[in-house]
């Protein structure tokens, strides 16, 4: 396994971040980057495309009003895609917003994730969000490759303390990402109203809508849903349940 190295943005703002070949390195991966649990974990899936002005607002409100203040109160990590690019971006830029100090970690295929300075490593890679504080870069050159990844570190991160999933938006990787995180017996939380993978899961657990892939995950009995209209202080708190239900 590679040392942990330093990654310096535009900004100035600076991440601690390391290759990781496979799954029996993680545990040193994690030590290396100074990652120490364990703690309460959230893991943030889904993605922002094709909402309107509204939702979107909405959503970006959830993150600052409700995520972020709740992984600070928990003074636990939070797990993501780590790309410079919807839900990530907003959760890199609500942690900088409310000048968090929880860990944000961000799990990403090496063969699409562009680092600092340097050229994409090919036409579908995207850059990395300067916000959060620790990058996981894992084998792959394909979005999706990431999800068995980030299922796992949270699961090594959380060992014996809650951890749950936010689902918002999404398209066809967070399938995969919410698989994943189902077979580590991680419950998810749906905002229902934000669109796509999301909408087609919340339909389908209140009994309005028929999809296998969806049917599949809610089997399991650990996938809910709360509306992204529900007040924020409402939401703050049905989350937080969703962290601690299984204690």
């Amino acid at each position: 396994m590679e040392q942990s190295f330093q990654l310096t943005f535009a900004s100035g703002r600076t991440a601690q971040a390391i290759h990781l070949q496979q799954d029996a390195d993680l545990p040193n991966a994690l030590s290396q980057l100074g990652l120490k649990g364990p703690s309460p974990v959230l893991v943030v899936v889904g993605g922002a495309s094709k909402l309107s002005d509204a939702d979107r607002r909405r959503v970006q409100a959830l993150f600052v009003k409700v995520l972020a203040p709740l992984a600070e109160d928990l003074k636990g990590f939070v797990v993501d895609g780590g790309t410079d690019a919807g839900i990530m971006r907003l959760m890199g830029e609500a942690r900088s917003e409310i000048n968090a100090a929880f860990p944000l970690i961000g799990v990403a295929p090496v063969g699409l994730a562009t680092l600092p300075n340097l050229p994409p490593t090919s036409a579908d890679a995207s850059l990395l969000e300067p916000n959060h504080t620790h990058f996981i870069l894992v084998p792959g050159s394909s979005w999706g490759d990431e999800s068995p990844w980030i299922a796992k570190v949270a699961s090594t991160l959380a060992d014996s303390h809650p951890s749950i999933v936010v689902l918002i938006n999404g398209g066809e990787v967070t399938w995969k990402d919410a698989s994943q995180n189902i077979q580590e017996g991680r419950p998810i939380v749906v905002i229902a109203g934000s669109g796509r993978t999301a909408d087609i899961l919340a339909s389908v657990l209140r009994g309005k809508a028929t999809d296998q892939r969806a049917e599949d995950l809610i089997s399991s009995g650990l996938v809910q849903a709360i509306d992204l209209t529900t007040d924020f202080k409402t939401l703050s708190r049905k989350i937080k349940q969703a962290f601690f239900a299984g204690e």
